[in-house]
């Protein structure tokens, strides 16, 4: 067989691996290894740096920090609280030219992006690792809006740190908004979180805190100041360097130009406007408006919902505070200690120095508190004294030349309890001030000075112009008080102080200050002898001297009353009347100390009383609130007043958390009383006291502010029913009244009995009633009158007055009075009842 026919079967073995083959295989496979590592570590690194970012995918999952707003009771903002003021508004509110100038001074090219500046990101990181130091790079608003979000989340510290772990976060959220939500989508949610100085957060609470306008009225200059504050809020603000805040103003308008948002008139006219010397400093309307009151709010709030719910998530607060009725209380009652502490004497200049001294201090107040702006006639100032006469000082206050007459000033004479004031006034200006005095003072009218001083021989020399500014002297009131006022009808505290001035003083007199109340305790007394004992009007009284052996304090105790002398039998009437005290200690007594704490406490009085006889003429404390309390619950015929602060509060997605709306409230419409009635139909004040009682108790209060110590109470021109007070040496003085709509309680005393006393003469009916009797006036004024209405039950008799018997009606000793029906004196010589409503008609009140 030939060699060609031999059928062979070649078996393939393998060719020797070409070197190129093997490395392009190798590095196949080095590639896929590394793709994996760096996808591994890309998701690492990924998961790493993006761990607690915010997640937002919707603008509905923007939940800023909120500020809590308190409100009037015609919803007139009186205070906020908060971390951060804010309001946020939809982004169809921002006006279009406001969008633009953050824009064209922030991210001209923010339209275009998508959210990072890449550059910026990269010069920044490579200048980190290469040369250390500080991490720096520009920011588009995308990104500040994710820093922004971050602090919120973080917290400030964490997210502000230079690191280069914050910065990819911040860039992988900032693209996080960018693929998620719309362009208009982050800035609405940029325009509202951005901080923009002085508490600020968003536009909206920018527009208020530097031009006291919403967001939507603002024109073109105010925009452009505002829109030039993220970049640094501190130094561009208009109220700190108003100088750079026009350059950065005139920046942000130049960008606007150059970007097409704004015409060169447009441009021009902004411009011309300077509204940087024009901004106004923000309100704080917690410490302006109503401090004592607001901040009863803001406990009752951070108790009921916690720290994070007040200051964070922007809770509404509809409270009961009527705006006017506050500025005329704080008017009544800061004017009122002024005068008692004018009546006390002049303590002294705040400093004594040299002339120069003294002007020194001059300027500076103008240059740091001034600042060129008017002097109003509410405040007080601080004066350098520059000459003294016998009938006047020159003054500088800050820049400006003033003079301070001798009539603005008659009360200075050195303090002396025991001297009555007006028989000791100041002669010389010479014997109260020297040159380089700084003293304080306040602006007036030459009319308000001869007000002042009805001395004309005095004032005769007053200048003939107005060229030159006067004042008159003031000093700080050592004296301090409070004032509470609610309507009885509705539990609606309607104002509320608490002292002379928050800013001095935080304590809250009105509810923490126990003082002794003195005969303002006396209707408590009476109160439960009427209960208890069945007084009347007529009951009598023996008015003569008494020794009580007190067991528990093992003294003997001779009490008198206040005139030091004794009637012998008086009627219940005149002994309340006249604020007679052993009458009322015998009535006390008659009560029971037991029954009479037990009483008190029934009725309101929540203070522990002391276990002494001297309870019934007011030896043992209470506050101011609870004892106003009381007499609320006499005006209202024995049913307890339940006071409310708050009407309402709404948290920020409108959902009513609490609702005590009175379907009284004349601030609501129809449907929501009408609601409200219904809802409160199962729950009725109780009644603490019967109606008939409380209605003689309420009868007695009236003779008092017609007949008795309160009489002056009667220039009110309504039915009024009210109480003095004032205790031993005149360490506290009162004065509680009201009409059927408004009942106002006034305290006057010292935080500390050593400050004291207030001084000769001062007692309830001079020193209290005059400040209860000029806020009533104001508060009631254009009020349609109410009469207090009598309940079933009550006859009217005609009796002596001084022997309490019932006498024939035209008999000049007869006076009316309200009884029990049944419970009217046995022995008379005069005929039936009177009508009922002879002495409080039924028309509406209480």
């Amino acid at each position: 067989m030939s060699i060609e026919h031999v059928n062979v079967t070649l078996v393939n073995e393998p060719a020797a691996p070409r070197p190129l083959a093997r490395f392009a295989r190798w590095l196949a496979v080095a590639a896929i290894s590394g793709a994996l590592a760096l996808l591994v570590v890309g998701v690492a690194a990924f998961a790493y740096f993006s761990r607690d970012l915010p997640d937002f995918s919707s603008p509905e999952q923007y939940r800023p920090s909120l500020v809590t707003r308190v409100l009037s009771t015609d919803g007139r903002l009186i205070g906020e609280f908060g971390l951060e003021r804010r309001r946020v508004v939809p982004y169809d509110r921002i006006p279009k030219r406001l969008v633009q100038a953050f824009v064209a001074s922030e991210d001209g090219s923010f339209f275009e992006h998508d959210g990072i500046d890449y550059l910026g990101m990269l010069s920044a990181v490579l200048g980190k690792v290469v040369r250390g130091g500080k991490l720096r790079g520009a920011s588009t608003i995308t990104q500040q809006l994710a820093k922004s979000l971050l602090i919120t989340a973080q917290g400030y510290e964490k997210a502000t740190e230079r690191s280069v772990k914050r910065k990819v976060g911040e860039a992988i959220l900032a693209r996080r908004l960018e693929e998620r939500l719309t362009k208009e989508e982050i800035l609405y949610i940029y325009l509202n979180q951005v901080f923009l100085g002085h508490g600020a957060y968003g536009v909206q609470a920018a527009a208020e805190n530097y031009f006291r306008k919403s967001v939507s009225e603002l024109n073109l200059a105010e925009m452009s100041l505002i829109a030039g504050l993220p970049q640094a809020p501190s130094r561009y603000s208009p109220f700190v360097n108003p100088k750079a805040a026009r350059q950065r103003q005139e920046y942000v308008l130049k960008r606007m130009l150059e970007e097409g948002f704004a015409t060169k008139a447009e441009h021009d006219e902004a411009l011309r406007l300077q509204v940087e010397e024009t901004v106004h400093p923000r309100d704080d309307r917690f410490r302006d408006t109503s401090p004592y009151f607001t901040e009863h709010v803001r406990r009752y709030l951070y108790d009921t919902y916690g720290e994070k719910m007040l200051y964070t998530q922007g809770l509404t607060v509809e409270t009961t505070l009527d705006l006017e009725r506050q500025w005329y209380a704080e008017e009544a009652l800061v004017n009122g200690l002024r005068k008692v502490d004018h009546r006390q004497g002049f303590r002294g200049p705040l400093l004594r120095g040299s002339e120069q001294q003294a002007l020194a201090i001059a300027e500076r107040y103008e240059r740091e508190v001034l600042k060129g702006a008017e002097l109003d006639p509410e405040e007080l100032y601080v004066a350098a004294v520059t000459e003294v006469k016998a009938q006047q000082a020159r003054l500088k206050v800050g820049k400006r030349d003033g003079l301070l007459h001798l009539g603005g000033m008659r009360w200075a004479r050195k303090p002396n309890p025991l001297a009555w004031w007006e028989s000791h006034k100041l002669q010389r200006v010479t014997d109260a001030l020297k040159v380089g005095d700084v003293i304080l003072v306040q602006p007036l009218s030459a009319e308000k000075l001869k007000k002042l001083d009805g001395n004309w021989d005095i004032l005769r020399d007053l200048p003939k112009d107005d060229s030159v500014q006067l004042f008159a002297l003031q000093q700080v009131p050592l004296v301090q008080g409070a004032l509470i006022s609610l309507d009885p009808r509705t539990g609606y505290v309607q104002a509320m102080i608490g002292g002379y001035s928050f800013e001095e003083s935080e304590f809250n007199r009105a509810f923490q200050a126990c003082r002794q109340p003195g005969s303002a305790f006396k209707p408590v007394v009476y109160g439960a002898a009427i209960e208890l004992l069945e007084y009347t009007p007529s009951t009598i009284i023996v008015d003569s001297p008494i020794v009580y052996d007190d067991v528990e304090a093992e003294k003997r105790w001779k009490p008198a009353n206040f005139e030091l002398d004794f009637k012998g039998d008086v009627t219940v009437r005149t002994a309340i009347t006249n604020s007679m005290n052993i009458p009322a200690l015998k009535t006390g007594i008659a009560v029971g100390v037991d029954n009479l704490r037990m009483f008190a406490r029934r009725t309101g009085i929540e203070t522990p009383l002391k276990q002494e006889a001297g309870i019934a003429i007011g030896s043992s404390c209470v506050t101011p609130w609870e004892l106003t309390l009381y007499y609320a619950m006499v005006a209202r015929l024995g049913r307890k007043v339940e006071p409310i602060f708050i009407k309402r509060v709404i948290d920020r997605d409108g959902n009513v958390l609490e609702d005590h709306t009175s379907s009284r409230d004349p601030w609501v419409d129809q449907d929501v009383r009408i609601n409200r009635r219904y809802a409160t139909l199962d729950h009725i004040a109780p009644s603490v006291m019967d109606a008939r009682d409380a209605h003689i108790l309420r009868y007695l209060m009236t003779q008092v502010c017609l007949h008795g110590t309160g009489a002056a109470a009667a220039a009110l021109g309504w039915q009024v029913g009210g109480k003095t007070g004032t205790t031993n040496d005149s360490f506290d003085a009162w004065f509680l009244g009201y009409t059927a709509n408004l009942v106002t309680g006034v305290w006057v005393g010292f935080d500390h009995n050593e400050d004291g006393p207030l001084g000769v003469r001062e007692q309830g009916g001079h020193t209290a009633l005059p400040i209860w009797l000029d806020y009533m006036k104001r508060a009631l004024r254009n009020v349609p009158k109410l009469w207090f209405a009598t309940p079933a039950g009550i006859c009217n008799f005609a009796v002596d007055k001084q022997t309490g018997l019932r006498i024939d009606p035209s008999n000049r000793r007869a006076v009316v009075v309200p009884f029990r029906c049944g419970s009217e004196p046995k022995d008379h010589n005069a005929g039936g009842s009177l009508p009922t409503g002879t002495l409080f008609r039924d028309e509406e009140g209480l």
